[in-house]
Order: structure tokens, then sequence, then C-alpha cells
């Protein structure tokens, strides 16, 4: 067996002191180290051209290695200050929003003319479209106990009760959220601390990660934006349960934010998997109710603790928006005929297609049987004829059901992060459809997925991206192919 190639600029586990240069897809920074033999690129996650950084090796080619993030030694000239407690769900907030921007533009088109072989795309980009909250625009956190927390000051752990986020890169160490975050709900992060003390003063023990023990494991919190509601889910173990007052809990939480208490759920999780929502267990209302209502361009959609149900909704409806643009610019593909929507989830687009259609047919398919029950509950609440869903996994349905073959002439795609199985993309390219807008979450494998769909004579139109995530490295892309 031949002996590996030690790699002559790293070693895995050195840790470095790196100058990012650079910024690639996914948040990825750019660091080169320079020798006699040559330059060597490492790709740093979370870090920003201009700052100096500690890192970690951890796995290395001949061309290039990848580093995780330790500490930002020093800024990036461009970074601001801005009045929020950093946390790993938003590294990029002290970037100005329109250099983030930017940054994601830039990368995301590279991706398609350098794995999708798409060299004009520039030529195709159609709008960067914006969130219109930057800050406060996430609908849904959970927030995590731990008993092992984070010391800012001596940046190392300690023992202690703590309710946030876990540390990035470190599954078993909390750190404590003492204020607004920038993302979610200002007055309920606010307020944090004061259930975190709530909490601490019953005596309960918060989840020791590397003990598999204790009893507060997650709070979970949703929001509506329509209502301005919160639905809160209580995660705790069996244990010591009889020693926790569930309905005082929740008197102490309507004290705190009045009639914004939709509900309060409690959730027992025994299971040492590190899961919000365990696969057994079980979960009970404990006050109010167990669902709020979010609208999307005028239409209603009723959320549960389980639901899916995008996390930037002000962000969705111009998602959504520009979706139905691209379906609906040639209507002649729509108005009277069956349109699929595969990778569904609860439906929304195939919903608003439906509303601003003539006699369409909507077709949703989506392999999460819950979501297509909410997808049916909220057309039947919309009042939106024309739907037919179906719980299934979009290939499978495919085979089982032939006589959609040369019958469709548009086709919207959502899939999940890791894109279309080749198999099943085939599948959909079988179908003859003169058209499809692929919705993607993750431009790397829509990007991969192009390259198969180009083969089979789709050729892109129109790209556009959207922000769903300021301050993150997440991008979604709208592209509508056409034969």
């Amino acid at each position: 067996m031949p002996r590996r190639e030690r790699n002559k600029f790293v070693k895995r586990n050195q840790v470095l002191e790196l100058k990012i240069e650079d910024y690639a897809f996914g948040g990825k920074g750019i660091a080169r180290i320079h020798s006699e033999e040559g330059s060597f690129v490492v790709f740093v996650p979370n870090t920003l051209p201009g700052q100096l950084v500690k890192a970690q090796i951890k796995k290395s080619s001949k061309k290039y290695a990848e580093a995780k993030l330790i500490d930002v030694l020093v800024p990036s000239e461009n970074e601001v200050e801005v009045p929020f407690q950093d946390i790993p769900g938003a590294p990029y907030i002290q970037l100005p929003i329109e250099l983030q921007h930017q940054y994601k533009k830039e990368s995301t088109l590279s991706l398609f003319k350098r794995i999708g072989k798409v060299e004009n795309i520039e030529d195709l980009f159609d709008e960067f479209i914006t969130s219109p909250n930057v800050f406060h625009y996430r609908n849904k956190m959970e927030y995590g106990f731990s008993a092992i927390g984070y010391d800012r000051v001596a940046k190392r752990d300690k023992d202690e009760f703590t309710l946030g986020f876990k540390r990035r890169g470190v599954w078993w160490m909390g750190d404590n959220l003492e204020k607004d975050s920038g993302l979610f709900d200002k007055e309920f992060e606010d307020h944090l601390k004061t259930i975190r003390k709530y909490c601490f003063d019953t005596g309960l023990a918060p989840w020791h990660g590397p003990r598999k023990e204790g009893f507060f494991r997650y709070f979970v919190v949703r929001k509506s934006f329509k209502t301005n509601e919160l639905l809160f889910n209580l995660v705790t173990t069996s244990y010591d349960l009889p020693k926790f007052d569930l309905n005082k809990f929740a008197s102490f939480l309507v004290d705190l934010f009045g009639d914004r208490v939709a509900g309060l759920l409690h959730t027992i999780n025994d299971e040492v998997g590190d899961r919000t929502i365990a696969t057994s267990g079980s979960i009970e209302l404990v006050y109010g109710k167990d669902k709020i209502v979010e609208e999307l361009l005028g239409l209603n959609f009723e959320i549960s603790m389980k639901s899916f149900f995008q996390t930037n909704p002000k962000s969705a409806e111009k998602l959504y928006s520009k979706v139905v643009d691209y379906v609906l610019e040639d209507k002649s593909k729509v108005d009277n005929t069956v349109v699929m929507d595969l990778f569904c989830g609860t439906g929304t687009i195939g919903q608003i297609v439906a509303s601003k259609s003539e006699n369409a047919k909507i077709v949703g398919v989506d392999i999460v049987a819950s979501a297509i029950e909410d997808a049916k509950e909220n057309a039947k609440r919309n009042n939106i004829e024309g739907l037919q869903f179906y719980a299934a996994d979009v290939g499978k349905f495919l085979t089982q059901h032939p006589e959609y073959q040369d019958k469709i002439k548009t086709i919207i795609l959502d899939p999940a992060r890791a894109g279309i199985m080749p198999k099943t993309l085939q599948k959909i390219i079988n179908l003859n459809a003169d058209r499809m807008v692929y919705v993607s979450c993750n431009p790397a494998t829509q990007a991969r997925d192009t390259e198969l769909l180009r083969e089979a004579g789709y050729e892109i139109k129109k790209i556009s991206l959207v922000d769903q995530f300021p301050h993150t490295a997440h991008i979604e892309t709208v592209v509508l192919f056409e034969r």
C-alpha cells in the first residue's frame, strides 16, 4: 500500500494564526500559507476577509486544508459595532449588510459557473432580493440548557447553569444569552435571563451533556408576525418532573409577556441524543393553545410546534412572490393544466399559484406526512380548490403515476439541502415538462443538478438570489429552466 504523502504546509490538529484574504461560498474564509514551495489554501468557516484568526487544522489534502475557527484575534476593517450579543447563528452580524450581499452574490454565481458549467451566468442574473427585516427576522428559536457554561473573560468552560446557545463546535458547552441577539424577538430575548433565573431557583439541574443527565433541556419559542403571539415549548426529562410546577411556570410567562403568550407546551425527552423533540416521549399542552397563525401573501397558515414553516416569513413572501412570478411568466403553461409541485412541504407555493391562476390543478408531493397534513388543512382554511397533496417519496410517486408523463408543462421543485437524487431527477426530466422553477436552499447542490438538467436540454433562463438569513452564509436561489 503506497504511503500517504505528508502535507508540507500543515499538520492535522495544528493551531495556526491565519490572515483571511478572500471569501468562498458557504461562509468559508480563504487564507493562504506562503513558502518557498508555493502557496497553500486553508478554508476557515465563519470568517471574513481582513480578519486575523486562530484556527485548528481539521483535515488536509495536497491542494488545500480545512480548519475550525477558534478565535478572531483582529477584526476586519469592514466590521462595525452592533448592540447585540454575538451568537454562533449570526457570524456576520458585524459586517454591513451591503457587503454581506456582495459576498453572497459573487460566491453563489461562481458556483454555477464552476459546477453547473454556466459560463454566462452573470447575463442570466435577474435580481438579489433582500430581507425586509435585516434584524429580528426569525420566527423560531431553540435555546439550550447546559450545566457547563463559557467564561468569556478566561475563554474557557466553567460549571454554571446556562440557557442560551451552544458554543460553535463545542457540543457540550453552553453560553448564556444575556441580551438581544438581533435575530429573534427583542422583548423575549431581553427576558431570557429572567427565565433562566426562574429555572435556576427551582434547584433542578440543567442538562449535562457528557454525563447525559439533568432535568431542563431546551426552551423553544415560535412567534407569529401576524398576531405578535409567542408559543412556548419547555423540553425536560421525566426525572424530577413532580418537583416542577408547570402551571406555575405558565403563570410566570404570562406575567412576563401578558397576552403575547399563545400557549405553553411541555415535552418529555429522555433520550440521550441531542434533539429538542424526541422520537419517543410526549408533548402536552399546559396552557393556552398549541398553534399560532401566520399570514403569507394574504393566505393564513396554522403552525404547531412541529410544523415546518419558513423561518423568516417576511422574506419568504418575497421568495414565494419571485417563484410565482417565474411560474406565471407564461400563463399558457399553467392555466387549465396540471402543475407539479414536488418536495412541496406544507404546500405554500402551490396554494399561491392555484389562487392566482385560471383552473390550474396543482399536484403536491412530499415525503413528510405531517407536512402534507398541514398542506391539506391550510388549503381547506384558505378555500383554495384544484389542489391534490400526496405524502410519498417523489421518485416512487412518479414511477407509480405514469399518467402524468407528457401532460405536465410546468414543474416546481423545492428540495431539501441535499438537492435531488440523480435517479429522481431523471424521472422528473422524463415527465417532459416545458419548464421548471427550481427553488434551492443550497445552491451548491442546485448547481450540480443544473449540469444534468442542461444535458437533458434545459437551460437557465433566469436566476434570482433571496437573502432569507441575514448575518449567515445561507442564501436561497430561484432558477427558471426552459427547454
